[in-house]
C-alpha cells in the first residue's frame, strides 16, 4: 500500500474501527455467532481489526491471521465472517481516505486509492481465507479418524472375551476398518471369543454376510472364534432368503445369550458364595440383553 493512504489509515485508526463495527452490525455478520453472548462477539470483532491494523503496521509480518483464523473455525463461524469483514473493512477504508484528502472528481486519483487499498486488503482477505481453508481441513481430518475409530470399537469385557458392537450400514470401506480393528484388538486383548454385535445393523444383505463371515474367517486364522449376535427375526429371514451359509461360525439371537455362550467356551463359570450375589450377577446379565 502507498505510504500516504497507510498513514491515513493508521492516524483515523479509532474512526474506522468505530465505523468497522456499525457495518458489521448493517451487515448482520453477528448473525454467525448466535449460540454466544453479544460481548464474546464483540470482543471476537474487536480482536478481528486488531489483526487487521497489526498487518497494516507490520505490512503483512505477523502470525495473527493464522491465529485468528484457527479461533473462527473452533468457534465453528463460516468462512463469510472473514470474508465479508475484509470487505466492511475495505469499503470503510476507502471512504475514510476519501474523506481525509477531500472528495476528488480525478477518476485517476480515486482508481489509485482503491488499487491501493486494494493491493493491502487482497493479499490480506486471501491469507484469511487460505488459513481458515487448512485449520478446517485438520479439523475434519480428526473428526474422520475419530468416528473412524467408533465405527468399530473392540470392547473386552471380561479376560478372553470382547465385543463388537456394530451400529449403521456396512459398506466397503468400513469393512476393511471393521477387519483391522478386529485383528488388532483380538491379538491385543489376547481374545479368545469375539461376540460381533449386529443389532443396531439395520440390513444385512449379501454383501454385509460376505463381510462379517470373512471377519470371522480371519479372526479364526488367528486362533479365536466369532459369536454373533443380535440376529433379528427379519435379518434371519433375509439371511436365508439369500442362502447365506453361516454355519461355520456360532449365531445367537441376543448378546445375553451370545455373552452366556462365550463363558461356556472359555471355560469360564460365574460362581457366586451366596444366593444374592448370583440374583446380583443375572441381573448384570440381563441388563447386557436390555441394552
Amino acid at each position: 500500500m502507498e505510504q500516504r493512504l497507510r498513514n491515513i489509515i493508521l492516524e483515523h485508526s479509532d474512526q474506522i474501527i468505530k465505523n468497522w463495527l456499525v457495518k458489521l452490525d448493517e451487515n448482520k455478520v453477528t448473525e454467525y455467532g448466535e449460540t454466544i453472548s453479544q460481548e464474546a462477539i464483540e470482543q471476537t470483532n474487536r480482536e478481528f481489526v486488531n489483526v487487521i491494523f497489526s498487518n497494516i503496521e507490520s505490512n503483512g509480518g505477523t502470525n495473527d491471521l493464522q491465529e485468528f483464523s484457527e479461533k473462527i473455525v473452533n468457534l465453528g463461524w463460516p468462512l463469510g465472517y472473514l470474508t465479508e469483514g475484509m470487505q466492511a473493512f475495505r469499503t470503510v477504508a476507502i471512504r475514510t481516505i476519501l474523506e481525509d484528502i477531500g472528495e476528488t472528481n480525478n477518476n485517476e486519483e480515486f482508481l489509485s486509492i482503491m488499487e491501493g487499498v486494494n493491493d493491502w486488503v487482497d493479499p490480506i482477505k486471501n491469507r484469511l481465507i487460505n488459513e481458515y481453508s487448512s485449520n478446517w481441513t485438520n479439523i475434519v481430518s480428526l473428526q474422520k479418524v475419530a468416528l473412524q475409530e467408533l465405527s468399530a470399537p473392540l470392547i473386552p469385557v471380561m479376560e478372553g472375551i470382547t465385543i463388537m458392537p456394530l451400529v449403521g450400514t456396512i459398506d466397503t470401506d468400513r469393512a476393511k476398518l471393521i477387519m483391522e480393528n478386529l485383528l488388532n484388538g483380538v491379538i491385543k486383548n489376547n481374545a479368545e471369543v469375539v461376540l460381533i454385535d449386529i443389532t443396531g445393523v439395520p440390513v444385512v444383505d449379501t454383501m454385509v454376510a460376505h463381510h462379517i463371515i470373512q471377519a470371522a474367517e480371519a479372526v479364526r486364522l488367528v486362533g479365536s472364534q466369532c459369536i454373533l449376535v443380535g440376529i433379528r427375526p427379519e435379518i434371519a429371514q433375509t439371511i436365508v432368503n439369500l442362502g447365506i451359509d453361516l454355519r461355520n461360525f456360532p449365531t445367537k439371537s441376543s448378546l445375553q445369550k451370545g455373552f452366556r455362550t462365550a463363558l461356556e467356551m472359555t471355560g469360564a463359570k460365574v460362581i457366586s458364595e451366596n444366593e444374592g450375589e448370583g440374583d446380583e450377577i443375572e441381573n448384570i446379565l440381563n441388563s447386557i440383553e436390555k441394552e
